[in-house]
């Protein structure tokens, strides 16, 4: 069996069904529809998501970072004129910071199940966990709703604030500079924060633990001169060689509970076969 009937077998075998209908639109030409109805299901009243669309999220109730997981598959679906995004971003305007960014979590967390490091103050404040890459797509599909102005406004001045980062912060930093329609600051700051974000990424495709490789910065190519082609290669090898014997590919952070080691098991080999084909490795199929 090849690398997409594998992953097939697994995400029968483990996926959850917005997972598996990803798969058929995307892999086997299945209609969009299909997902888009899934994923309405997860979006609430409020027009925020919830409902564990991001797995370590077990609650109903919206909160930020699960619209940055709708996003993403809007994207791939090519389906940025959908009605949930005003919706979404309406929802954001309301949660959103008086400094202009949505917080990493809100505190309604704490009345639902979730995953040990979704922590926040009672007041929190906006972070580039998950605005900069929300920002960052609404900018790729032209967006035009008003809480983008002030979103980018945020992610330049936290942009700017930056010495030292994180592999999470550094990652959305660099989504929002790929796709910002300003290029020449995107790429200024490229330039000046380049050793701080690449001191986050582990070159070494065979780390262990919780590592943030350069294929999970650059999931497809980018615009920005980050990583040498030879560098992509190498990690593109052991993403082949990292399918698993049941077809698969998993988070290596914690899982918590046994339910999200199946649910991000499908969500992660989705992501895998999406950068798989973004680079060219999976003959017959065209990014």
């Amino acid at each position: 069996m090849d690398v997409i009937d594998r992953a097939e077998r697994y995400l029968h075998l483990n996926g959850r069904l917005i997972d598996r209908l990803r798969f058929e639109t995307l892999f086997k030409d299945g209609p969009r529809e299909r997902v888009l109805d899934v994923l309405r299901c997860y979006q609430n009243a409020d027009g925020g998501f919830g409902n564990a669309l991001e797995p370590d999220l077990r609650g109903a109730g919206s909160q930020p970072e699960p619209v940055e997981v709708a996003f993403w598959i809007l994207d791939e679906l090519g389906a940025f004129d959908s009605p949930m995004v005003p919706a979404a971003c309406d929802y954001l305007a309301r949660v959103s910071a008086p400094d202009g960014g949505v917080p990493f979590v809100l505190p309604s967390v704490r009345d639902t199940l979730h995953a040990p490091w979704w922590e926040t103050p009672d007041e929190p404040p906006g972070s580039l966990v998950p605005t900069a890459s929300i920002a960052g797509l609404l900018h790729k599909h032209g967006s035009t709703h008003p809480w983008l102005a002030a979103a980018t406004d945020f992610c330049w001045s936290q942009i700017a604030a930056i010495t030292e980062t994180n592999p999470y912060e550094a990652r959305a930093v660099v989504t929002f500079l790929d796709l910002v329609p300003d290029r020449s600051r995107a790429e200024a700051e490229l330039a000046r924060l380049r050793e701080a974000i690449l001191a986050t990424v582990s070159f070494d495709p065979d780390a262990s633990g919780h590592a943030h490789f350069p294929l999970d910065f650059a999931p497809e190519p980018l615009r920005l001169p980050l990583f040498a082609q030879d560098v992509l290669d190498t990690h593109l090898d052991a993403l082949i060689a990292a399918q698993t014997d049941d077809g698969g590919w998993s988070g290596n952070w914690l899982m918590w509970t046994p339910v999200v080691a199946h649910e991000w098991g499908g969500y992660v080999t989705m992501l895998r076969l999406k950068t798989l084909r973004a680079y060219g490795r999976l003959p017959g199929f065209c990014r």
